[in-house]
């Protein structure tokens, strides 16, 4: 809310606001754990992560992705709020002249994303059965990957839901065999953006293609 209320109504560029509050957040989580480990005691959101609470053997945290997945298909591809929101990603000035509300539709934006970091908070703290104001560290960036590598333009007015499913999968691979490979979690960072950069030149030639 307060990143769209900056970005839409502030006219702050987008890029400014989110990575204010992504200091402003990371210190608020500091001050509240005072630094230290927050140990899950609620039965019910441990048991989300035991082998007994799985549907016909897959993990609720499994089922909670594809119903986010399948919400977000159907909200981008079969609503007239998915219509604005290419519209408005692809070209603001158009979209306010065909009647659309830019910034209420950049602040609907900025909550739904905020709502989807949370529900990816909650299930971390079910996997990790804890909490820690680190957790989340450069998250971001594996973000910004996968949605890259799904086909989403940065300039916007171009990415899919199943795009950023499939960029999620590959960049997760690609995460797990440099695990696998005992790589340093250094040069993991400086491999993460590398493909970030190729991801973007890759783009903007096709772009420029027309392809």
């Amino acid at each position: 809310l307060v990143n769209g209320v900056l970005v839409a109504y502030g006219g702050m560029v987008p890029f400014i606001a989110t990575l204010a509050m992504l200091a402003s957040a990371r210190g608020l989580a500091l001050q509240i754990t005072d630094g230290k480990t927050q140990i899950v005691t609620v039965p019910s959101v441990l048991d989300l992560g035991l082998p007994d609470a799985y549907v016909l053997g897959i993990p609720p945290l499994v089922l909670v992705f594809a119903a986010v997945t399948v919400a977000g298909w159907l909200l981008l591809n079969r609503t007239t709020f998915g219509r604005r929101t290419i519209a408005v990603g692809g070209n603001p000035e158009a979209a306010r002249l065909a009647g659309i509300d830019v910034r209420r539709q950049r602040l609907f934006l900025y909550l739904l994303s905020g709502l989807c970091c949370g529900i990816a908070a909650f299930l971390l703290i079910v996997l990790a059965g804890s909490g820690q104001n680190t957790n989340g560290n450069l998250y971001e960036l594996d973000a910004i990957a996968a949605a890259i590598i799904g086909g989403t333009l940065l300039s916007g007015g171009r990415g899919t839901i199943v795009g950023s499913v499939l960029g999620v999968l590959v960049f997760t691979t690609i995460t797990n065999i440099f695990a696998l490979n005992n790589l340093q979690s250094d040069v993991q960072q400086i491999a993460k953006g590398a493909i970030i950069v190729a991801a973007v030149l890759l783009q903007r030639r096709t772009v420029r293609d027309g392809t």
